[in-house]
């Protein structure tokens, strides 16, 4: 098990600015405080928010971002989408300023369009699916080919095929991470609480350290680069 102290990323938290309930001041801050090392702050988005959320963002971190001590991700996951308007809407993301998007994936708990898992996997400028349900062998064999990480999620509900994601993706090659799908402080975790998520999911030691810490931290390097 890792010590509290190891970094902590984080790719997928929500605001005030969707459905979270901190602006986005607060949420950084208590980020700070739960020891997240790197948060990405990603609401909602679909076409008729996209360019104002970003531009919300933009404004936070042009005055705000580097007066904390964790490095602040602007971001959005993609939500109820449908599926052939993906790859456009997460390409108009990264023009727009987002560094990192997600897909909000098919979820068990929630009625997400068939073939949006799919759409996320073979999208170029999708990062990482998240709570994908019953995702299946061959769209994780997708997100690998593609470079697109596979989320486990401490989020309650979502997280009920967690142990499902986690054995095809290990059959498939995919990049398991571990986010929290924080919409309040109190669903902020720590690397020691988002190992165990990853071991609950069944991962052994070494395949919770990657999904927690190697994969993360790649991610994280990959979106550095690409701020140039």
């Amino acid at each position: 098990m890792p010590m509290a102290s190891v970094e902590r990323y984080e790719f997928h938290t929500h605001t005030l600015l969707s459905d979270g309930d901190l602006i986005l001041s607060e949420h950084v801050r208590r980020a700070e405080k739960a020891g997240v090392t790197v948060l990405a702050v990603t609401d909602h988005a679909d076409a008729s928010n996209l360019e104002d959320l970003l531009k919300a963002y933009r404004r936070f971190m042009e005055l705000e971002a580097a007066r904390y001590a964790v490095r602040v991700i602007p971001g959005v996951e993609l939500t109820h989408v449908p599926p052939d308007l993906i790859d456009e809407l997460a390409r108009q993301a990264k023009a727009l300023g987002a560094r990192v998007v997600g897909v909000h994936g098919e979820t068990i708990v929630e009625p997400v369009a068939s073939g949006t898992n799919r759409a996320a996997v073979t999208s170029r400028h999708v990062d990482f699916l998240a709570h994908p349900g019953f995702l299946s062998v061959e769209e994780a064999r997708a997100a690998a080919a593609g470079g697109v990480c596979i989320e486990l999620t401490a989020r309650q509900g979502h997280c009920l095929t967690n142990g499902h994601v986690a054995q095809v993706a290990r059959a498939s090659g995919a990049a398991l991470i571990v986010n929290s799908d924080a919409h309040a402080p109190e669903d902020l975790i720590d690397a020691v609480f988002a190992w165990q998520v990853a071991r609950a999911a069944g991962l052994s030691d070494a395949e919770a350290n990657t999904a927690t810490l190697t994969n993360p931290r790649r991610l994280f390097e990959r979106i550095s680069t690409a701020d140039g």
